[in-house]
């Protein structure tokens, strides 16, 4: 199985425009189109997804932007796969990783947690003074964040909104950041745990600031000349990318390289002195921290290759710009979705279930029987009212795992062998020097090899010759010492020391009497 990274978008009209947009899956290195899910437009941050992974197929959501509906889609199938009526229209929403949980934004600020198996409305509550315009969950989805119009930024803890024990209680957030002073637009958390990961929020006030979660304390202030609509960030955390409404794409570097004192160049962080630390992105002598984009339209959303060589620019005008994120050079530009606009850009690996492009390896011949091999994760209607009836009698759904005795266990597409997954891997990441010079592992071994081999016989000659030297030298000494008997001369009772190296630690030393 080859790995396949592919382009997952979301659309919708303009709003001068009509129509309908979608998701719509792109080939990443063609740009060719793989598979479009029509009849949903979804405002930016009100979409949201989660891949084929575990043995269970992958889902679409997207929140509609003229009422309050939400469209669930599923790969297997191009039609919606269901449609289910909310409380109220949202004005963003999101997936926990595991989709066990999604939690929807309204414009009057309030903030629904729903389960997605069950339906059940866990908790409703008023977290902001004015519109909440985005929500992430952390990586491991023990924490739901929310950024809001009123500027703030609230942190709130999924265990204790669930737990029945305190559902007549008014949430509280778990710790607030409030330094921003207009709108939030974007939030990003970092990678790890909670509270070890570290978080990204953009803002209208020309900031994008930096968070610890170990601390909840700021620990840096980025500051650009124009205001800031989204973020990405790298996967390692060395970099991100903001962008402004009016086109410009800024690469910030999280770290500098300085000269040291005793010679040499030496790699640091930047920033991280709190909040009078403030890095502005227009100043000369940030250049050498920060690159410029210019794409020259509007920017709607980003995001960043799996292989972090490549950044995404999606654009009001329905143009997916693809640069190389070392050089800035714009590599191609996807085309297909003129007169929309972008309103989710993400990668990911192609689902193996995947309508229209079915990996073989499923053994399956149409979408129906796919089912039966990887069933789709379950979404059940969502709960517009709290019930407290429907979490007592709440059933616990599981995944069980594949036994031997199924008629699947000939291998299905989610038993990848760790030792195919590897090899597949390092083909994916490895780098471009060694893919031009088209060097594989096993001939650099055999090219080791036979250098040690080259290297053996060198030392060989080299012996040969040291021991043929002193042969002759013994030779002739001895020669003199009998010449001299001869003659009747006294021998010297003078001792040479004569030492002979043959290679390494290996000294030895032999004493001849003249």
């Amino acid at each position: 199985m080859v790995l396949q990274e592919t382009v997952l978008c979301a659309t919708a009209p303009q709003p001068s425009g009509s129509g309908q947009g979608a998701f719509v899956l792109h080939d990443l290195q063609a740009g060719t189109t793989l598979a479009t899910f029509r009849q949903t437009s979804s405002a930016p941050h009100c979409s949201a997804f989660i891949e084929t992974a575990n043995g269970q197929g992958g889902i679409m959501i997207g929140a509609q932007m003229d009422k309050s509906i939400l469209n669930v889609y599923n790969f297997q199938r191009d039609q919606i796969a269901s449609k289910i009526v909310l409380p109220e229209k949202l004005s963003c929403l999101a997936l926990d990783p595991s989709a066990n949980y999604c939690a929807g934004g309204t414009t009057q600020g309030r903030i629904y947690l729903w389960e997605v198996a069950s339906g059940i409305l866990y908790n409703a509550w008023d977290a902001h003074y004015r519109q909440v315009n985005v929500l992430k969950f952390t990586s491991d989805g023990i924490m739901l964040i929310s950024g809001s119009e009123d500027s703030g930024v609230s942190v709130w803890s999924i265990p204790r909104l669930v737990d029945d024990e305190l559902q007549n209680e008014l949430p509280l957030p778990q710790f607030t950041f409030s330094d921003h002073t207009l709108p939030i637009t974007d939030i990003f958390c970092g990678v790890g745990p909670f509270p070890k990961c570290r978080v990204l929020t953009s803002s209208l006030d020309h900031t994008v600031k930096l968070w610890d979660l170990v601390t909840q304390s700021l620990v840096t202030t980025f500051h650009f000349p124009k205001p800031i609509c989204c973020i990405v960030w790298d996967i390692s955390e060395r970099m991100f990318f903001a962008a402004s409404p009016d086109g410009s794409v800024h690469q910030v570097n999280l770290f500098r390289e300085r000269d040291h004192k005793h010679g040499g160049k030496v790699i640091e962080a930047i920033g991280g002195t709190g909040t009078a630390d403030i890095i502005r992105v227009d100043d000369a002598e940030n250049v050498a921290k920060t690159r410029l984009i210019t794409v020259d339209q509007p920017v709607t959303a980003l995001a960043i290759s799996i292989t972090t060589s490549l950044l995404l620019v999606g654009t009001a005008t329905g143009l997916i710009h693809v640069y190389d994120i070392a050089s800035h050079q714009l590599l191609r530009s996807i085309s297909a979705h003129k007169g929309m606009s972008i309103t989710l850009l993400a990668t990911m690996l192609k689902p193996p279930d995947l309508i229209g492009h079915i990996s073989l390896s499923l053994n399956v011949a149409s979408s129906a029987e796919a089912k039966d091999v990887i069933p789709v994760k379950p979404v059940a209607p969502f709960q517009r009212m709290r019930d407290p009836r429907a979490r007592e009698s709440h059933e616990v759904t599981m995944m069980l795992p594949v036994q031997d005795k199924t008629p699947y266990n000939a291998g299905v597409e989610y038993d990848y062998p760790e030792t195919e997954f590897q090899t597949d891997y390092a083909f994916f990441v490895r780098p471009a020097d060694q893919e031009s010079s088209g060097l594989s592992s096993s001939a650099r071994v055999a090219e080791l090899e036979e250098e040690v081999q080259q290297l053996r016989e060198q030392l060989s000659r080299a012996k040969g010759v040291n021991d043929a030297m002193w042969e002759a030298v013994v030779q002739k000494l001895v020669s003199q010492g009998k010449q001299k008997e001869l003659n009747g001369e006294k021998p010297d009772t003078e001792y040479v020391s004569l030492s002979t190296d043959t290679g390494g630690s290996d000294r030895s030393r032999k004493r001849v009497r003249k």
